[in-house]
């Protein structure tokens, strides 16, 4: 059997230092737990890309440029890692797309790392999307208005150019620019960012509605937040 040309699955990343990650959530649970909960975030996100199996390939995109050594001993040895580059946030997109797809002919995703418990199953389903023939934009929306993962055959700089981005307008200007350059849309369900108090009681919720002997997503994260006591023990 043909092996797949392998996707690559960039996940957006910030070194988990009390200060710079989570900040909105600092502002609920303090600086040294939000930094904790993002390395579980990170550390889930990854293993849910690693679960998708061999076809696709893992990439950790950093920033700040010294934080490399950080975030590899957060995501699995089979990761390959670049930094972010650009001058603003809608060129670090676009370049970190562009850059992938310099490496994986196939198709390139990228999903954030505030997503503990996305299951892996879309990320499957979003490679197998983006590998069918013709060239697509395959969007997973987020419950805020934004999304949590893009993917892209060619790296469309109207998609990011100017976007409102932290803002709830996010996926529909992005949709319309879809739109307006005639390009097909594939629509993954929705799921929903941890960024504040809010958000923070949906995974909660999530987690412990969750069976005691389930080994399912958000194993890192469940165990940082009975540690940080926001999550009853089983």
């Amino acid at each position: 059997m043909r092996q797949l040309e392998q996707v690559a699955v960039g996940i957006m990343c910030k070194p988990p230092r009390p200060g710079l990650t989570k900040t909105r959530l600092a502002a609920v649970i303090g600086a040294e737990a939000a930094a904790r909960l993002s390395a579980a975030f990170l550390a889930d996100v990854a293993a849910a890309v690693e679960a998708t199996g061999e076809s696709v390939r893992g990439w950790g995109l950093y920033m700040p440029a010294d934080a490399e050594a950080e975030v590899r001993r957060l995501l699995p040895p089979s990761f390959s890692f670049a930094p972010q580059l650009g001058d603003n946030f809608s060129s670090v997109v676009h370049r970190a797309i562009s850059d992938l797809l310099g490496h994986h002919r196939a198709g390139a995703l990228l999903v954030n790392s505030d997503s503990p418990t996305l299951p892996s199953s879309y990320l499957t389903e979003a490679a197998r999307l983006l590998r069918a023939p013709g060239d697509k934009l395959v969007i997973g929306p987020a419950r805020d208005g934004g999304y949590y993962l893009i993917g892209l055959n060619t790296a469309h700089w109207a998609l990011f150019d100017g976007i409102p981005w932290s803002t709830p307008r996010v996926l529909g200007d992005t949709l319309i620019r879809a739109e307006n350059i005639g390009l097909p849309v594939m629509r993954l369900p929705e799921w929903y960012d941890v960024d504040d108090a809010e958000s923070l009681g949906w995974l909660r919720d999530e987690l412990a509605a969750q069976r005691p002997d389930s080994s399912g997503s958000g194993r890192h994260t469940a165990a940082a937040m009975v540690d940080l006591g926001l999550l009853d023990p089983r």
